[in-house]
């Protein structure tokens, strides 16, 4: 078993099975063994209860999850990596491995999992949960680390200069608090920036929400600078099938039933602003999904 908290052995181990930091994955393994417990205690799961674990890496949080008594299924991307959890943990009944990027690999699995532990790499972390909100895969609680920026996005309230679409589509879903920060020699090789652990409470379901509820606020946060008139008028058009005079008469409509003047800009909407309007969307054109949002 490697030595998860020292730098040193860690470079050893991997280097005696002719392995490497990979940057282009954004590696950054968390040698700090409070913040490890911290995450894990965060977590809240009962033993025998399901987790997944994005970003396993050599396995050090997946150690503190399985001594939990967790049932872990690992998402690991770097080949040589996979065989070092396969070498760990795969005799283990409670541990599970899926090869390959996470973004590819989830959709494929039907799994009831409550809980979802993850070190997420800078590039995938805002796609990844807008993928599993806007893909209808909820967990009862998330616990990420990102770097903090993007940790201040995830948590950021409307009017918040971090407030943008990502903060948005997680507010849809959940109640979202960053609880911890950790420094740059929390981790090897260590990272430039601080990062921040995030908490993510599922909220109740609502029974109906709009379809067009995702798609309208990816699209009211396509230009940041425009207010949300110019910019549905933009996604409107960018349906196919609402132009001219018909667009602009669904566009005044809809923001008089959404209770909006138009000259507002998306980050100073908040989630009841956004369903009102998907809502009267929906009301005017008749269809819960009339608009290609690729």
């Amino acid at each position: 078993m490697p030595d998860y908290n020292s730098t040193s052995a860690i470079r050893e181990y991997l280097r005696g099975r002719g392995l490497g930091i990979r940057k282009q994955w954004g590696q950054n393994f968390l040698i700090n063994p409070s913040a490890r417990r911290a995450l894990a205690e965060k977590l809240g799961a009962e033993p025998g209860q399901g987790v997944w674990e994005i970003g396993s890496g050599m396995g050090a949080m997946t150690r503190e999850l399985l001594d939990r008594g967790l049932r872990v299924k690992a998402f690991e991307v770097d080949p040589g990596l996979c065989s070092i959890l396969t070498d760990l943990f795969a005799p283990s009944p409670a541990f599970v491995l899926i090869r390959g990027n996470v973004l590819d690999t989830w959709k494929d699995l039907e799994d009831p999992s409550p809980y979802l532990l993850g070190n997420l790499p800078y590039n995938i972390a805002a796609p990844l949960l807008g993928r599993f909100i806007e893909g209808g895969r909820f967990f009862t609680r998330m616990i990420v680390t990102v770097q903090k920026e993007v940790a201040l996005r995830m948590a950021a309230d409307p009017g918040s200069p971090y407030y943008s679409s990502i903060s948005a589509l997680c507010a849809s879903a959940y109640t979202v608090k960053i609880f911890m920060t950790l420094r740059g020699p929390s981790f090897f090789p260590v990272p430039r920036v601080d990062s921040a652990a995030v908490c993510f409470e599922l909220k109740p379901r609502p029974p109906n929400p709009p379809a067009l509820l995702y798609p309208l606020i990816r699209g009211l946060f396509a230009f940041r600078r425009k207010t949300i008139a110019n910019n549905l008028a933009h996604f409107l058009a960018n349906s196919g099938i609402l132009k001219g005079n018909r667009g602009r008469d669904i566009l005044k409509t809809a923001l008089d039933q959404g209770g909006l003047g138009g000259g507002e800009r998306a980050e100073q909407l908040g989630l009841k602003e956004f369903t009102a309007l998907a809502a009267a969307l929906e009301r005017i054109l008749g269809s819960p999904d009339p608009v290609n949002v690729e």
